[in-house]
């Protein structure tokens, strides 16, 4: 998990200025820009490693210029074109296996959440997905290419579970400093200030824009860290509980933006989340336990397959069977155990 702390001089020692800005290795980039006096320095070129701090990785891998490559068309290959694919996916962190051996698909073009009590691993396996996650075998394929591909960097926005705005910045001054590093250049000034003004309307933060950060609540910090994820236009949006500490009407409206955001922009969207009504909002569900996945299908289907009213009440049978199917096989492991 990330930690809950703020910094209030961060630096940018988790992930490479070049990297953020999409440069390939070899070529020099520039960083024109003047940010706030207390903003960090874009010099720093310590490794992104899963051991590193990640207050701020969700800023750095989510800039395309562009549209995505690849537009999705109506009908049917939003559900049968993949954006996540994952093939006997394990995660060890130290002595213990946190994922065990997981295989699902995340379709393009649609809202997957991630659903599953607290500790069931849904952070690591999204730590994963972004390629920032140590210690993962089996096969994961992220947008065509292995997860954790310099080609994703661009591609990809994510967000944490805790917020990681620059308390002595401005909502407008920590949106404006990222998009310099991931659009930089005098050429970008115009494009740039659209993207942040799009991107603090559709956290319908306007009103706030040009408060400071540390004054904000928690729930508004939040949902800077989301508008930072928006700058741009990534392919993929992972989102670790994003609407966490948010009151009932603003999840209701980013909720609304996610779907807008799948449905005219053509992006995927992985959400995650231990609130069982979100996953009403789904297109399409995994549903976590104990690092495994239980179910990997519609809410309907989840449903009609446990004839349960509710996507809650279907995760609970499924969970109640598992349970059952653990303590069946717990006395044939034993018995088959040779003697020593």
């Amino acid at each position: 998990m990330c930690s809950s702390s703020s910094p209030s001089s961060p630096d940018l020692g988790d992930v490479p200025p070049k990297a953020a800005a999409g440069c390939l290795p070899g070529r020099r980039c520039r960083v024109r820009t003047r940010p706030h006096r207390h903003a960090p320095s874009a010099t720093a070129t310590r490794p992104l490693t899963s051991d590193a701090p990640r207050q701020i990785i969700h800023r750095m891998m989510n800039y395309s210029p562009d549209p995505p490559s690849e537009p999705l068309t109506a009908g049917a290959s939003a559900t049968t074109r993949t954006a996540v694919q994952a093939d006997d996916l394990t995660v060890v962190r130290g002595p213990r296996t946190v994922l065990h051996h997981l295989r699902f698909t995340v379709p393009r073009g649609q809202i997957t959440g991630l659903l599953g009590p607290s500790g069931c691993g849904k952070s690591t396996l999204m730590r994963a997905v972004v390629g920032t996650q140590a210690k993962v075998t089996g096969t994961l394929n992220v947008l065509g290419h292995p997860a954790g591909h310099p080609t994703l960097r661009s591609r990809i926005g994510y967000v944490t579970q805790a917020p990681s705005v620059y308390d002595d910045l401005t909502i407008r001054q920590n949106l404006e400093y990222f998009a310099a590093i991931l659009d930089p250049g005098r050429a970008s000034a115009d494009r740039r200030h659209e993207h942040v003004t799009r991107a603090i309307a559709d956290v319908d933060l306007t009103s706030h824009a040009d408060a400071l950060a540390g004054n904000l609540s928690g729930g508004q910090r939040n949902r800077v860290s989301l508008a930072v994820a928006l700058l741009g236009t990534p392919e993929l949006l992972v989102l670790d509980e994003p609407t966490v500490g948010l009151d009932p009407v603003l999840r209701r409206d980013l909720w609304h933006l996610f779907h807008d955001i799948a449905a005219t922009r053509g992006a995927t969207l992985l959400v995650s989340s231990h609130v069982m009504d979100e996953a009403e909002r789904c297109h399409r569900l995994l549903l976590m336990r104990e690092g495994e996945i239980l179910a990997d299908d519609t809410p309907d289907a989840l449903r009609t397959r446990t004839g349960t009213d509710t996507v809650e009440a279907a995760f609970l049978r499924l969970v109640d069977e598992a349970t059952a199917a653990d303590r069946t096989q717990a006395p044939t492991r034993h018995t088959q155990e040779p003697t020593r």
